[in-house]
């Protein structure tokens, strides 16, 4: 029995060694479902990077967009840790695999590549998402007014509208570039954050305040996001 299964451990562990290319080792990507790369994503355990050309509607969360023929020429844009798990997609696979190829080449050990592309991940995956979840702003002096902006994705095959954009406090204004989406499209969530609107000391310290969006789209009726900011008073001269 011992000798039925020695041929199978052989092909496992060869199946399983990093390939040899250029007389160094490097790790194969890996291809994975769509469903796969849902759990992945929503588990947050990839860095996501869209590969396609021209530049697609990324799928929501995703970190970079590199196209797949420039990977090498643009590492500040990729993981300094060549550890990090790194999922690549494009519009169908095509493109995803080479990145894939030349980032496996670069060092990469765990590269997953999206079989199918979007256009597969689209058949599993459907949401209305504000991307990141949160943004923080740093410290903030009480009197200076800070800015930053989200991304809203409609992320389903039919076309949205948002109909009310709300804050939790008068401190945060936030306005929306477009207020209808077609399917699979994005806008720009222009956000600002005055802690000294209120003309006392209620927004001093650490503080949270929420973005909230509405849609008619009855799957996905409010989504949100945050702010966080650190707010301190001038030191006197």
């Amino acid at each position: 029995m011992k000798w039925l299964f020695f041929p199978a451990l052989i092909i496992l562990a060869l199946v399983s060694l990093p390939t040899l290319k250029g007389g160094k080792l490097f790790a194969a990507p890996i291809l994975v479902t769509p469903q796969e790369a849902k759990t992945l994503i929503r588990e947050k355990k990839v860095f996501l990077l869209d590969v396609h050309t021209p530049e697609q509607t990324h799928i929501p969360g995703t970190d970079a967009f590199i196209p797949y023929d420039q990977i090498a020429a643009n590492l500040d844009k990729l993981p300094p840790d060549k550890l990090t798990p790194i999922l690549v997609y494009c519009r169908t696979g095509s493109m995803s695999k080479m990145a894939s190829g030349e980032l496996a080449k670069l060092g990469y050990q765990m590269v997953y590549d999206l079989a199918g592309g979007i256009n597969a991940y689209r058949e599993v995956a459907t949401n209305v998402e504000i991307t990141p979840d949160s943004r923080d702003l740093g410290q903030v002096v009480y009197g200076d007014v800070a800015k930053t902006s989200f991304t809203i994705t409609n992320f389903t095959p039919s076309p949205l509208k948002i109909t009310r954009v709300s804050t939790s406090c008068g401190c945060t204004k936030a306005k929306v570039d477009q207020t209808e989406l077609k399917a699979y499209e994005s806008t720009l969530l222009d956000v600002t954050f005055d802690p000294a609107v209120h003309k006392d000391d209620t927004d001093i310290g650490e503080l949270t305040r929420t973005i909230f969006i509405e849609t008619d789209n009855l799957n996905f009726p409010k989504v949100s996001s945050e702010i966080k900011a650190v707010v301190t008073k001038k030191q006197a001269p």
